[in-house]
């Protein structure tokens, strides 16, 4: 096929979006439909050089996937590799368990499969994983795996001029079910291959269908419009919206009438900026997302405008010097020539190294006592916090109890994560009263009776979230004690302040007699400081006291203070409301077992099953913590 400047120049459009997206999503909120366009070059190019082997009879499945290979994994394997070594001497070993195993999963071509079980793209972890972005090369191979295979199995049965119609098709269908899909399961939807095969299709009908002898003039208007679909989706849609579905006909669409236009010479498209950028446009994209993260890992303030010169150059040395290389087909289908083919090795022993790194560091943590107690309290681990997933509610997240089971809970336990993590606290005190309390604690779910909700309602909490508040608002006068908590900075920020919900939630409750206790927050970091102590633990170190309340470490609660003032002043006029601070609670960040320094912290932000296991030890022996206790005491004795 004749170099096309166009699609070129099209590359640029896309990579550009990306890399701005990435480094500040407020310059270009949609940027992350560059990935679309992607998609669609890559459908076309794919399509065409399967459809031309095809029609000449001399297409070879193998010989295809060696010059995937060749163009794809040189490039990839250095950047894997060039983590794993900076890994080794600056990254705490959790973080690097995290990385080999991201590593082994981009060269095995399965990361979106990966990083769709264990988190959605938009959250803030993503910035801790440091291939996160090889999720659509993931996606890319998976489809150059499978595509070409359909197609040679059809040409037996059938012309390829039914195969192009079959295409057509199966394009449409794919489009529907996207949409679907992304409405009934978005974070999978998102992720993975059936969901986006449509769009490299769509790139494959451009091909299959041209539009020929079309003026210049024709021409022109024909990519006018297409690069204003593409850029209306980078200004007008965001993160919020649900994706792909519907929405990502618009770019995917945009990218395909610049292709269909065929233009070269293009201003927009054939200038020498926006050639060079695509051709480094996979170098950049490779390198462009360890930079993004390296700045939040290390905290580096306006790191946009280092980071994006960066990105930029370490690609054009990624494509000088090691895109560049010529990799040689296979001379023939032989065992030697498959076991000589380079690749094939980097997947290999990249594959490897990253598989010994992760089980050792897997084995050396299982080796730790109780290790899963520095885990968060979750279903998984038999409590009874949860996140639905899939944008499904389940009335099971209705009935879960912690304590002394019973068929007639009267102490309630209602709210979001930051409610879920005191689950070990309230089962150790309730059995110790012999006491049921049912806990109905679902991500995202701050306490309250409105269907306010921070995040869009395509979030995978929203509809569980409906559920819970409805049952609790139909059934609050059942119990006789109620305990509520919520990560106020994260729900009531960036112009969203619902607190007074929750404040009219607990006047409505405590009206009909009923006591509401707040738990507060604790310290909250902006890194994962469980990390760092299990890292310490496996060492053989120990963590200081400086380390675990660094100030740099530590998020500005200044929300966090905003909300609980005034929840602390509601319960100086409301006697059935009981609020507790975090200096009541908490004497410090940490507590002392064994001799040794442990952070209450799971995750930097929630405290761990063997913390909130501390807290109701220290509630049920110190005097301090007698709120809690005496009213706890008073339920059970049928007082309150």
């Amino acid at each position: 096929m004749k170099f096309r400047t166009d699609i070129n120049g099209l590359r640029a459009i896309a990579i550009m979006a990306v890399v701005f997206f990435h480094f500040n999503s407020s310059w270009i909120p949609g940027g992350f439909a560059g990935v679309d366009v992607f998609f669609v070059i890559s459908g076309f190019l794919m399509t065409g050089l399967i459809f031309r082997g095809l029609e000449n009879n001399n297409f070879s499945i193998i010989n295809f996937y060696v010059a995937r290979a060749n163009r794809i994994i040189p490039a990839l394997s250095v950047v894997c590799l060039a983590l794993l070594v900076f890994g080794w001497f600056y990254l705490n070993l959790l973080d690097y368990l995290a990385l080999s195993k991201h590593v082994a999963s981009s060269m095995g071509f399965v990361s979106n499969i990966i990083y769709w079980q264990e988190s959605g793209y938009f959250d803030v972890a993503s910035h801790s994983k440091w291939l996160l972005h090889t999720w659509s090369l993931s996606v890319e191979w998976q489809f150059y795996m499978i595509y070409p295979v359909v197609l040679v199995l059809l040409k037996k049965c059938m012309s390829l001029t039914n195969i192009k119609r079959l295409l057509v098709v199966g394009t449409m269908i794919g489009f529907v079910f996207s949409v679907y899909a992304t409405y009934r399961w978005p974070n999978p939807a998102y992720f993975l291959l059936p969901t986006r095969a449509w769009e490299m299709m769509m790139g494959g009908l451009a091909f299959l269908y041209p539009l020929q002898n079309l003026k210049e003039t024709s021409k022109k208007y024909l990519e006018w419009v297409g690069i204003a679909l593409i850029l209306a989706s980078y200004a007008f849609i965001s993160k919020d919206n649900l994706w792909p579905g519907y929405l990502a006909l618009i770019p995917v669409l945009g990218a395909y009438l610049v292709i269909l236009a065929n233009r070269s010479g293009s201003v927009i498209t054939d200038n020498v900026v926006m050639q060079k950028v695509g051709s480094w446009s996979y170098s950049i994209y490779l390198w462009h997302w360890p930079v993004v993260v390296f700045g939040y890992y290390f905290e580096m303030q306006h790191w946009e405008w280092i980071g994006i010169p960066v990105s930029v150059v370490l690609g054009f040395c990624s494509y000088k010097f090691v895109e560049s290389i010529k990799f040689p087909a296979l001379s023939s289908i032989s065992f030697k020539s498959i076991v000589t083919f380079k690749p094939l090795w980097m997947v290999v022993s990249i594959g490897l190294i990253s598989s010994i790194l992760f089980f050792n560091i897997t084995n050396r943590m299982k080796a730790i006592p109780n290790i899963n107690k520095y885990n968060m309290a979750t279903k998984t681990e038999g409590y009874c916090f949860g996140s639905p997933g899939s944008g499904l509610s389940s009335a099971d997240y209705l009935t879960c109890q912690i304590g002394k089971k019973s068929n007639d809970p009267k102490v309630l336990l209602f709210g979001d994560s930051f409610a879920g993590e005191y689950e070990p606290t309230l089962s150790v005190l309730g059995k110790k009263n012999n006491i049921s309390i049912l806990s109905i604690t679902t991500n995202s779910c701050f306490p309250s009776f409105t269907k306010n909700f921070h995040f869009p309602k395509s979030h995978v909490g929203y509809s569980q979230c409906m559920m819970n508040r409805k049952f609790v608002e139909n059934n609050y006068k059942k119990f006789k004690l109620i305990f509520i908590s919520g990560r106020w900075d994260e729900f009531f920020k960036d112009g969203y302040d619902y607190s007074n919900d929750t404040i009219k939630m607990i006047n409505k409750i405590t009206r009909d007699g009923v006591k509401v206790v707040y738990l507060p927050n604790p310290t909250i970091y902006k890194k994962n400081i469980r990390n760092d102590y299990i890292s310490s633990v496996i060492k053989g170190d120990s963590l200081t006291e400086d380390v675990i309340n660094k100030e740099n470490d530590i998020v500005d609660n200044n929300y966090v203070n905003k909300i609980e003032k005034k929840l602390r002043l509601l319960s100086k006029t409301n006697n059935n409301f009981i609020y507790i601070s975090k200096s009541e609670l908490y004497k410090h960040d940490f507590f002392i077992r064994d001799g040794k320094l442990i952070p209450y912290s799971a995750d930097g932000g929630h405290i761990s099953i063997l913390g909130a296991e501390e807290l109701a030890s220290e509630i049920i022996n110190e005097k301090s913590k007698s709120k809690i206790t005496n009213l706890l005491e008073q339920t059970s004795r049928g007082k309150v």
